[in-house]
């Protein structure tokens, strides 16, 4: 069986063996060394630094459980609200209120005016209305049109 190498025909035992004197490493600039694992948990051909690595990871099948009791915690912490337009209106309209500096970032509890991305957010309340209307309940509507009123006139007050 031969191999195509940089042009020419090679014999794969010469590839896969790739034995070179120290003389031609030298000349070439770089040595290739396998380092692949045959079997699992064999760390045969791989450098002490690496089998080092090896063993200290958890196995397989440790790794599932341990994210999966990690996404259960986080997810038992703080209960999310249900997903619905209205929530995303609020969501919204609650970013745009800390913007203006009305609330305070929860992150890092202070007021902060950034009034680009305030309009930015007001602006992508108003596409949102424009884009649904006649898709929405009665109530939603209402919300909307509320939040959007609201929040344009505390954009104005902030701007003065």
């Amino acid at each position: 069986m031969s191999m195509w190498i940089s042009g020419g025909a090679r014999d794969d035992s010469y590839v896969m063996e790739g034995h070179m004197t120290e003389e031609e490493e030298k000349e070439k600039g770089f040595a290739i060394r396998d380092r692949r694992v045959f079997a699992e948990g064999k760390t045969e051909g791989l450098p002490k630094e690496e089998e080092k690595k090896e063993r200290e990871k958890p196995s397989k099948t440790q790794q599932p459980q341990e994210a999966e009791e990690k996404a259960a915690e986080s997810e038992e912490e703080v209960p999310l609200p249900e997903i619905s337009f209205s929530n995303f209106i609020f969501s919204l309209s609650t970013s745009a209120l800390i913007q203006l500096g009305e609330i305070p970032d929860p992150v890092v509890n202070q007021t902060n005016k950034n009034l680009a991305m305030a309009k930015q957010t007001i602006d992508i309340l108003g596409i949102l209305q424009e884009k649904t209307k006649g898709n929405l309940t009665p109530d939603e509507e209402s919300l909307i049109q509320n939040i959007l009123y609201d929040l344009r006139m505390r954009f104005v007050n902030a701007r003065d």
